[in-house]
C-alpha cells in the first residue's frame, strides 16, 4: 500500500468519525416534539439528553488527556477560554471539547476534499495550513460569540442591578439578588465581584478578580462597586454616582455591541473567500496543462514552483490580516514581564549574547535612548539583552531560510531538467499518448548521455556524440543526432548554472537585514495600535475620578492609588509615581508625565498636579462631565473610521488572493508563454 493510499484512508476515518459525531449530536439533542409525552417529560428528557452528552464530553475529554500530542493540543485550547469559566472546571472541559470535536471534524472534512482535488506532495502542505486556520478560525469565532453573549447579559444584568439598589439602596444586596435572580455566564460574574467585596480582605480578592475578569467593564463594574461600598454614595444634581457610574458602563457597552455587529456585517465571509484559492490551485494547473500544454514547462519550472508558493503566501497573509482586522480589542496586551523559556535559553549562551550586544546598540548613543523609549512606548517589558538576542536570532534565521530556498529553487530545476519530457512546440491541445512516450523516451536517453558525461561544464560535440552512439537504442540520422547534441548541451549548461550566485547572498543579506529590524518594526506597530485602548483606559480613570472627586477628604495619592488598581496599560508608571510620591508628589507627577506622551493623560496629571494644593480635587475636576461627553463621541466617530477603514481593508485584502491565482498562475504565465511561443515561430519562418 503506497502513501496515497494510506493518507487516503487516514482521512476516510477521520470524515467517518466526523459523521458519527454529528450524528450523535444529533441523536442527543433532538427536540422532543411528540404530543403525547407531557411537559415534564418533555424536561426530563431533555435534561437527560443534555446530561448524556456532557458525559460523553466529559469522557471524551479523559480520553484525550491520554494522547500525548492530543492531550497538548486540548490544553491549549483549553487556556484559551479558561478565564470564561472560572470556577467550573466540568463546564471548561465540555466547551473546550465541543471546540476540540468540531476542528478535528471540519478539519477531516476538509482534508477529503483538499486530498481529492491536489494529492500529493502539495495536499500535505495545504493540510498543515488548513489545520491552522480552522484552528484560528474556529478559536476566534467561539470566543467572539462568548464575549458577545456576556456583553448582552450584561445589559440586563446591570439594568436589574439599578433597578435592585433603587430598592434596597445597598450595593452588596443589589449585586447578590441581581445574580441570584438571573443565569448564565454574567450573573456567575457578578456572584464573583459579590464574593470578593464582601471577603474579609476585599483588596486583596478584587485584586484576584481583575485578573480573571472577561472584560474591561466588568473590572470596572466591580471596582466602581467597591468604591461606593468603602465610601458610601453621594446624590448630586444628575443623581446618584453610583447610578452615574452604571450607566456610564451601560452606554461603553451599548457602543461595543453596535461596533461588533456592523464589523461582522461589513466583514462577513470574507475569510472564506480568501482561503477559497486553496481549493483552485490544483484544478486550475491541471485544465491549464491539458488546454495549453506550453503551460507545462511554466508549471515545472522554477518560476512556477516560486509563483504557486507566492500564492500560498499571499493566501496564510491575506487571512491573517483579515484575522487581525476583525478583532475587536485593538491589542492583546497585558501587564507583566513578557518572558519566553526559549529567551531564557538563548541569554544563558555566552558568545550568542556577547556576539549580539556587538551588533546592538551602544548604551550612551542616540540608537541606545530611542531603542530604549520604543521598549517603553510599546509597553515591550523585556530585558534590553533579550532584546538584542531577538534582532540577532531573526538575522541569522532569515538568511538561512533565504538560502535553503534558493537551494531549493536550483534543486526544482535540476529536477525539472532531468525528468521531466520534452514537450513539442504546440500552443493548444494536449500531447497523445503516442508523443507522450516519444517525450519520455527523449528524456530518459537525455538523462543517461548526461549521467554519463558526468555533467562536465564544457563538455564537446565529440564526447556526446560518442556517448549517443553508445547508449542510443538505435542508430539516429544526422539531423536527429544534431538536434539531440544541441538539446543536451543546453541542458547540461542549464544545469550547471544552478548554484549560488553572489547576488543569492545579497539577496539573502537583505533579508536578514530585515529580520533583524523586524522587532523594532513590531514595536512601532505595537506602540501605534496602543493608542485606542490608552484611550479606553483614559475614559475609565476619568469615570473613577468622577466617583472619588466626590468623597470627602480624598488626596491625590489616593486617587493616583485608585487608578493604579484599574491600571493595564499604565500600570507601571503608575507604580513608579506612587514609589516616588513620598520624596516629593510634585517630581512623582512631573517624572510620571514624562514616561506617557498621550495628551489626554498628560491632561489628567494637570489637573492632579493643581490639586496638590492649589484647588480642591472637586474644582480641579469641575469640567470631567463634559470632558467625559467629548471623549465619547470623539470615540465614537473614531469608531465609525475605524470600521470603515477596516471594510476597505477587508474588501481589498479578501479578494487579493483569488485575483492573485487568476493573474499570477494563469493569465500572465499564459500571456507570457504565448509571446515566447510566438517568438519561436516567428524564428521558424525565418529559417524557411
Amino acid at each position: 500500500m503506497n502513501l496515497k493510499w494510506v493518507l487516503l484512508l487516514v482521512i476516510g476515518i477521520c470524515a467517518v468519525g466526523f459523521i458519527l459525531t454529528l450524528l450523535i449530536l444529533h441523536l442527543l439533542r433532538r427536540r422532543v416534539s411528540s404530543s403525547e409525552y407531557t411537559t415534564s417529560n418533555i424536561i426530563h428528557i431533555q435534561g437527560r439528553k443534555y446530561r448524556d452528552w456532557g458525559s460523553f464530553l466529559l469522557r471524551a475529554y479523559q480520553f484525550g488527556m491520554k494522547v500525548p500530542l492530543l492531550s497538548v493540543y486540548i490544553l491549549q485550547v483549553q487556556k484559551r477560554i479558561s478565564y470564561r469559566y472560572a470556577r467550573d472546571e466540568p463546564a471548561l472541559r465540555r466547551v473546550t471539547m465541543t471546540v476540540v470535536l468540531i476542528i478535528m471534524g471540519g478539519y477531516g472534512s476538509v482534508s477529503v476534499v483538499l486530498f481529492w482535488l491536489q494529492p500529493g506532495l502539495t495536499f500535505i502542505i495545504l493540510a498543515i495550513l488548513c489545520a491552522v486556520v480552522l484552528n484560528s478560525l474556529v478559536l476566534d469565532m467561539c470566543l467572539s460569540r462568548m464575549e458577545k453573549k456576556l456583553l448582552v447579559q450584561m445589559l440586563d444584568l446591570f439594568a436589574d442591578v439599578r433597578h435592585r439598589y433603587h430598592q434596597h439602596g445597598m450595593v452588596e444586596e443589589a449585586l447578590y439578588e441581581a445574580s441570584e435572580a438571573a443565569s448564565g455566564e454574567a450573573a456567575e460574574q457578578v456572584r464573583l465581584i459579590y464574593e470578593a467585596l464582601t471577603s474579609p480582605d476585599p483588596d486583596e480578592a478584587l485584586e484576584r478578580y481583575y485578573e480573571i475578569a472577561p472584560n474591561r467593564f466588568l473590572k470596572g463594574f466591580a471596582g466602581v462597586s467597591y468604591m461606593v461600598m468603602e465610601f458610601g454614595d453621594k446624590d448630586k444634581k444628575q443623581g446618584s454616582i453610583y447610578l452615574q457610574g452604571l450607566g456610564n458602563l451601560t452606554q461603553e457597552i451599548h457602543l461595543e455591541i453596535l461596533r461588533r455587529d456592523r464589523l461582522d456585517y461589513l466583514l462577513q465571509g470574507l475569510n472564506v473567500i480568501a482561503l477559497a484559492p486553496v481549493l483552485f490551485t490544483g484544478p486550475i494547473e491541471r485544465w491549464a496543462r491539458v488546454s495549453f500544454p506550453t503551460m507545462d514547462e511554466f508549471y515545472r519550472s522554477k518560476l512556477g514552483f516560486v509563483t504557486k508558493i507566492s500564492i500560498y503566501v499571499i493566501i496564510i497573509v491575506a487571512y491573517l490580516l483579515l484575522q487581525r482586522l476583525q478583532q475587536y480589542d485593538e491589542t492583546r496586551y497585558r501587564s507583566g514581564q513578557k518572558q519566553s523559556r526559549l529567551d531564557r535559553i538563548l541569554y544563558k549562551q555566552v558568545f550568542l549574547r556577547k556576539m549580539a550586544m556587538l551588533f546592538a546598540p551602544k548604551p550612551g548613543t542616540v540608537s541606545y535612548n530611542q531603542t530604549i523609549r520604543l521598549m517603553r512606548e510599546s509597553n515591550t517589558e523585556i530585558k534590553y539583552e533579550w532584546l538584542a538576542i531577538r534582532r540577532l536570532t531573526s538575522f541569522i534565521s532569515c538568511v538561512v531560510l533565504t538560502i535553503g530556498f534558493i537551494l531549493l529553487l536550483h534543486q526544482v530545476e535540476r529536477n525539472h531538467i532531468l525528468q521531466d519530457p520534452i514537450r513539442d512546440d504546440r500552443m493548444f491541445g494536449a500531447m497523445s499518448e503516442n508523443d507522450l512516450e516519444i517525450a519520455r523516451q527523449k528524456t530518459t536517453l537525455d538523462e543517461a548521455i548526461m549521467a554519463y558525461v558526468d555533467m562536465k561544464r564544457g563538455v564537446t560535440y565529440e564526447d556526446i556524440a560518442d556517448a549517443l552512439r553508445y547508449l542510443a537504442p538505435s542508430q539516429l540520422d544526422q539531423d536527429t543526432q544534431n538536434a539531440t547534441i544541441q538539446r543536451i548541451t543546453e541542458k547540461i549548461e542549464s544545469y550547471n548554472n544552478q548554484y549560488l550566485r553572489w547576488w543569492h547572498l545579497v539577496l539573502a543579506l537583505a533579508f536578514g537585514l530585515g529580520g533583524y529590524y523586524l522587532p523594532l518594526w513590531l514595536m512601532m506597530f505595537q506602540r501605534k495600535m496602543r493608542g485606542l485602548d490608552m484611550r479606553h483606559e483614559i475614559y475609565q480613570f476619568q469615570t473613577v475620578i468622577s466617583i472619588l472627586r466626590e468623597m470627602d477628604r480624598m488626596s491625590v495619592e489616593e486617587i493616583v492609588e485608585w487608578l493604579n488598581r484599574f491600571a493595564v496599560i499604565f500600570k507601571r508608571p503608575l507604580q513608579k509615581c506612587l514609589l516616588h510620591f513620598e520624596h516629593g508628589p510634585e517630581q512623582a507627577l512631573e517624572q510620571l508625565k514624562e514616561e506617557v506622551a498621550l495628551p489626554e493623560f498628560q491632561r489628567l496629571i494637570d489637573k492632579l498636579h493643581l490639586a496638590l494644593g492649589k484647588i480642591s480635587i472637586r474644582e480641579a475636576f469641575d469640567d470631567l462631565e463634559s470632558m467625559m461627553t467629548f471623549y465619547f463621541e470623539q470615540r465614537k466617530q473614531e469608531y465609525n473610521k475605524i470600521i470603515d477603514v477596516k471594510a476597505g481593508w477587508g474588501r481589498t485584502i479578501g479578494f487579493t488572493p483569488m485575483y492573485a491565482l487568476i493573474f499570477l498562475y494563469l493569465v500572465i504565465p499564459l500571456v507570457g508563454m504565448s509571446f515566447v511561443q510566438m517568438n519561436m515561430y516567428y524564428e521558424q519562418i525565418q529559417r524557411l
